[in-house]
């Protein structure tokens, strides 16, 4: 008797284990199928061009005497589409490009390391190819403030300014007494298996920006969701994490050079380290002496360009015309 109740265990056993096995193999058919289907879908809505033998996304609006580059965060899906509410205020004043690296938005992905020289090499030739001429004002979210110390050290005929949106420069972690992010190198599969589809089925919120109704149009946000289960996490991002420690050795002791115009927006922040160090005491160390570099707190999420892009907008617009006043 006890020997039909341990055949009948295993059977329901194997049954069931047969049956989610069934199931992740008809999600990743669905996964992939969709994924094909939306591409075709939801083209470019900038233009591609070859880097390395990928396809890098860049999406420019807008004209003006002053070129701003927009370089986005880590894992933010679709640069494009997540900078919107900015790039149309600034547009009306500036030519906006926001250059999608490998792994992001409508860009593909690379087999190459995710070093800050790589990363700043596939941004210059993209934006040459396209003929997108410097020098550029670099306006870089998060830890593209790493990229953008390093461009400008490199090369700084083709850096007229910078404008960091709660950037992390290379001196942060140190200041702070911290240590970066590793992400496991199987974060790297949600996307192909389709679990960033799942995930953006399940709380798609958790994945939209943090704006009011109507900041952005239905449209970017279907597309929003729709790239991230393509590139949720794909292994170009995963790499990205895995060597900020290393791209922060090779710009630890980068500086923007003093007569560089930086303006930073920050966060208001009610609690400060102990020490008293906080963001605004951080990039008073990093600011240099150009008259028309300053800090600027905002009351917002680390993605201010969500909610204050109006706000942002106008004091970009004062410091391109103090960066002029000296020319």
């Amino acid at each position: 008797m006890k020997i039909k109740k341990r055949f009948r265990f295993w059977i329901v056993l194997r049954n069931i284990l047969l049956a989610i096995v069934a199931a992740l193999v008809i999600w990743f058919i669905f996964n992939n199928v969709m994924t094909t289907y939306e591409q075709k879908k939801y083209p470019a809505i900038g233009k591609l061009v070859e880097v390395d033998g990928n396809n890098m996304h860049i999406y420019t609006k807008g004209d003006g005497d002053n070129t701003i580059v927009l370089l986005s965060g880590l894992g933010t899906a679709a640069p494009a589409l997540d900078f919107e509410p900015l790039i149309n205020e600034m547009a009306k004043n500036y030519k906006v490009v926001v250059v999608e690296p490998f792994g992001y938005g409508w860009s593909e992905t690379t087999n190459k390391e995710r070093t800050v020289e790589n990363i700043v090499e596939e941004i210059r030739t993209a934006l040459k190819k396209l003929n997108i001429k410097g020098p550029y004002i670099l306006m870089p979210h998060s830890i593209s403030g790493i990229y953008s110390m390093y461009y400008a050290n490199t090369y700084p005929e083709e850096v007229k300014a910078i404008i960091g949106i709660d950037p992390t420069l290379p001196k942060a972690l140190e200041y702070f007494d911290e240590t970066a992010p590793i992400m496991p190198n199987y974060l790297s599969y949600v996307a192909p298996i389709g679990i960033a589809r799942l995930a953006m089925y399940l709380i798609p919120d958790n994945f939209l920006p943090i704006a009011e109704e109507g900041v952005y149009t239905e449209e970017n946000l279907k597309m929003t969701k729709v790239i991230t289960a393509w590139k949720g996490n794909n292994k170009n991002v995963v790499d990205e994490a895995n060597e900020i420690n290393s791209n922060i050795d090779k710009t630890i002791n980068m500086e923007f050079s003093s007569n560089m115009p930086v303006l930073l927006f920050t966060t208001v922040e009610d609690k400060v380290t102990e020490g008293g160090k906080n963001n605004v005491t951080f990039y008073e160390t990093q600011v240099t002496n150009s008259h028309a570099s300053k800090i600027v707190t905002l009351q917002g999420h680390h993605y201010l360009h969500w909610t204050l892009y109006k706000e942002m907008s106008k004091e970009v617009n004062e410091f391109t015309k103090s960066i002029a006043n000296d020319l």
